[in-house]
C-alpha cells in the first residue's frame, strides 16, 4: 500500500510538468495560453523603452500601461522632464529631450504684438499689424 501511494507521487509530478515549447505565457490555470490568443493580443511584439533602462514590454497592451508605470516615471524625472500625454509613446531619451526642449521654446515664447496682433479692413480682409501698416 505504501509503495502504490509512492507512484502516485510521481504521477502527480508528472501532471505539474506543462510542455511549453513555444514559452507562451501562462493563463489562469498555470497552463500556456493557446497560441491564436497569444497572436491576437499581439503578445509577439516585442517593445524596448530606452527611458526605462531598455526594458522590454511584451505586447501592445503592456507597452501602452507601462508609460503610467513606475519605472517610466522614475526614468521621466531623472531626465527632468515632466511624464505628462505629450510624451505618450515617446521611448528614446534623444527624442523626449528634444522634444521637451522644443516645448519650453514654445511657451517662452510669448505674445508679439509686431507678429501676433491681427488687424481687419474695411472689406474684412484680416492681416497681420505689420501687413495692414504697409498696405495703409
Amino acid at each position: 500500500a505504501e509503495g502504490d501511494a509512492a507512484l502516485d507521487a510521481d504521477d502527480d509530478e508528472e501532471d505539474e510538468y506543462v510542455y511549453n515549447p513555444l514559452k507562451l505565457p501562462l493563463g489562469w490555470d498555470g497552463k500556456p495560453i493557446p497560441y491564436w490568443l497569444y497572436k491576437l493580443h499581439g503578445l509577439n511584439q516585442e517593445f524596448k523603452c530606452e527611458i526605462c533602462g531598455n526594458y522590454s514590454y511584451w505586447g501592445r497592451r503592456a507597452f501602452e500601461r507601462h508609460f503610467k508605470e513606475w519605472r517610466h516615471v522614475n526614468g521621466m524625472k531623472a531626465l527632468g522632464i515632466p511624464n505628462n500625454k505629450d510624451f505618450y509613446e515617446v521611448t528614446k531619451i534623444e527624442d523626449a529631450l528634444s522634444l521637451w526642449k522644443n516645448i519650453q521654446e514654445r511657451n517662452t515664447g510669448g505674445f508679439n504684438p509686431e507678429m501676433d496682433e491681427e488687424l481687419e479692413d474695411a472689406q474684412g480682409n484680416v492681416y497681420s499689424k505689420k501687413v495692414y501698416e504697409d498696405l495703409k
